[in-house]
């Protein structure tokens, strides 16, 4: 059976091809933002086999509600319990800028006209003390037709207890709307506003999701492709029928892949705690793998601010939904070097992307990037993709002389762009209680092998890994990925008997489980927030509370002599699929450099540039030198070495 995996990224679409004998093979084609499927088909129809399944990561969610791409919103309404229909609009106290008595609240996603209050009420125990009255959501339901309204969120209070009254208003809209989102089922959490907000943003994605499956499956069918997956937040793959039904879990779809490849792979390899760094066109992002697992959350504010990698709070919409935890900077390959109004040198957030892309591409840039600035400094060569994309060195020259000496301001700007992206890694591991210097750097990405280096000693980090087909290792890691279906309740009565319902629900719609993975959301009682910690079989209320206050010692720096409280558990059940097999090619003799050239490091260099399919395992290559292959360049700097290891990974030590 051949398997692609195709990541759709901000400058390139990525594709690794699995084939039944275990062997991978990587290509990439040049994304078309405006319409992604445009370059996963052009990519498909390169493969010289029959394609039997694809997986895909995708960020259609996230660029509809960034407003990217052209993509309009549908209408949405909301029926919530009477009294609350604002809850969305007043949301939390959180302040995006502390100090801004003008900033402006996130534009509410469904208008006040199309919110309907439903007189209704459960109790926060579960007792439903008022029942809904269906002819009074039919009235409201065509009403909400009338005004132009396609997809409708549910949203009553306490309904994660008791979903009783949801359940029956959803019958009603089935028969007006395509599109129907309950709270409980797509949140099934306490704090109305955090429910309420995820299950509007998962209203507003139903309808561009489902058209957008649509149209990928139907030219898929033409293709002659049966079946397809796709990447979710969690780091799992789930169905069309569960993405279209749940699209809030597709936010994170592309950056989840790549944790997930890392994760994985340090599996093989035998490291246990690695720092998966993913570099490509358009961003930076890291996440921290502990003990082979990355790290999950439980909340994340979607289409917001970022500030230097952080989430602004209360800029964005707040979604409830498991996520890994990630850090994202705007640095990557297209990212645009320029001069403020001071004439300080910048680095970002702007992006030159896919089109028209940095100089050196030669498709019509003509602001500088970080490409432009590593083809100036001879880091990357003169050619890319193994020949197949030509630079233009003079363009890039010419572009970063407008801000002054040109190697002067590359050498600069990467300086600036790794100081940005040693903040991102510090983000998921010293603000997480976790020291950087115990871990091993994963760099991925078709940029990141170029900086991995100076950014490892700018954070402490001894070890860095380059892992097989690094420019496209987030596609990678869709084939290196499980199947991942979600379900979770509050505020159980019983911890086992809850864990237990809920796998029991799962087997019931899953067939062939491989097995369950248990987590609870804990926290002090009094306290405001959770912690999200694992669980194991049998679930006993003293082992949680141990593991709980590990985690919270780990994470804050103290424990408290407080009883605890279970919150919400949750389950995935995991379906395994067949990985792709990894092993260093048994190459005879030693690798010989295939050309020299100049290179700036602390000063300009004569360096050998050797192709990394030509080193044996076991070669130590002594830096400075370059290692090229299809997707990605690896840098040596001066006092760091290089060898290639047992599972084709090139490890650099300094």
């Amino acid at each position: 059976m051949v398997v692609v995996a195709v990541d759709v990224g901000g400058t390139f679409t990525d594709f690794v091809v699995l084939r039944d004998d275990g062997s991978i093979e990587s290509f990439k084609v040049l994304s078309t933002p405006r319409s992604p499927e445009v370059a996963v088909f052009e990519g498909l129809r390169r493969i010289n086999a029959h394609v039997d399944e694809v997986l895909h990561a995708t960020t259609i969610g996230t660029n509809a509600l960034l407003g990217q791409v052209g993509l309009e919103l549908p209408r949405v309404a909301l029926f919530t319990t009477k009294g609350f229909r604002d809850v969305i609009e007043i949301g939390r106290q959180n302040r995006p800028r502390l100090y801004d008595l003008f900033f402006d609240k996130p534009r509410p996603l469904v208008p006040r006209e199309l919110r309907f209050e439903v007189d209704e009420r459960t109790l926060a125990d579960g007792r439903v003390v008022k029942e809904v009255d269906p002819s009074e959501v039919e009235e409201y339901a065509v009403r909400a037709k009338s005004l132009g309204v396609v997809s409708v969120a549910v949203s009553y209070l306490h309904s994660y207890m008791n979903p009783s009254n949801e359940e029956v208003t959803g019958r009603v809209l089935t028969k007006y709307f395509n599109y129907v989102t309950l709270s409980s089922r797509v949140a099934p959490e306490p704090r109305e506003y955090e429910r309420t907000s995820t299950a509007v943003v998962n209203a507003v994605l139903m309808p561009i999701v489902s058209q957008y499956i649509s149209r990928f499956s139907e030219g898929l069918r033409e293709l002659g492709v049966g079946r397809f997956f796709i990447m979710s937040s969690s780091g799992g793959l789930v169905n069309s029928d569960e993405a279209v039904q749940r699209p809030v879990q597709l936010i994170e779809s592309g950056p989840a892949a790549g944790a997930v490849a890392a994760a994985e792979y340090s599996r093989v390899i035998g490291v246990r705690n690695v720092i998966g760094f993913d570099m490509g066109g358009t961003t930076a992002k890291a996440s921290s793998i502990v003990n082979h697992e990355p790290e999950v959350t439980t909340e994340y504010e979607v289409g917001g601010e970022v500030h230097h990698g952080r989430l602004v709070k209360g800029s964005g919409y707040p979604v409830r939904f498991p996520f890994i935890d990630l850090a994202e900077v705007s640095s990557g390959g297209g990212t645009i070097i320029w001069r403020d109004e001071a004439g300080a040198l910048r680095v970002g957030p702007l992006s030159a992307g896919a089109d028209p892309g940095p100089i050196c591409y030669g498709r019509g840039g003509t602001e500088p990037t970080l490409t432009d600035a590593n083809l100036v400094l001879g880091r990357i060569g003169d050619y890319l993709l193994g020949g197949e994309m030509k630079l233009n060195r003079e363009g890039a020259i010419k572009g970063l002389g407008r801000l002054g000496d040109p190697v002067d301001v590359a050498l600069n700007a990467i300086r600036l762009a790794n100081i940005e992206m040693a903040r991102a890694v510090r983000l998921v591991t010293v603000e997480r209680g976790l020291n950087p210097g115990d871990f091993a750097l994963m760099a991925f990405g078709g940029a990141s092998p170029q900086h991995a280096a100076e950014i490892a000693e700018e954070l402490g980090i001894s070890t860095v890994i380059i892992p097989p087909e690094p420019g496209a290792f987030s596609a990678l890691g869709l084939l290196m990925a499980d199947e991942r279906f979600e379900a979770r309740i509050s505020y159980p009565k019983d911890l086992e008997e809850g864990f237990t319902k809920l796998e029991e629900e799962l087997s019931q719609r899953l067939s062939n489980v491989s097995y369950f993975l248990r987590y609870a959301d804990v926290r002090y009682v009094g306290q405001g927030w959770e912690l999200t910690v694992p669980v194991g079989r049998p679930a006993r209320i003293e082992d949680v509370e141990r593991t709980f206050n590990e985690k919270h010692q780990a994470t804050y720096g103290f424990r408290l002599s407080k009883p605890i409280e279970v919150v919400t558990i949750r389950v995935f059940a995991v379906i395994t699929r067949v990985k792709p097999r990894f092993g260093a090619k048994k190459l005879e003799g030693e690798a010989k450099p295939r050309y020299f050239r100049r290179v700036f490091f602390d000063g300009w260099v004569e360096v050998p540039v050797y192709w990394r399919g030509d080193i044996p395992m076991g070669q130590v290559i002594e830096g400075p030198a370059i290692i090229e292959e299809y997707g990605s360049t690896i840098v040596v700097p001066p006092r760091w070495r290089a060898e290639v290891g047992e599972n084709s990974e090139v490890v650099m030590r300094r």
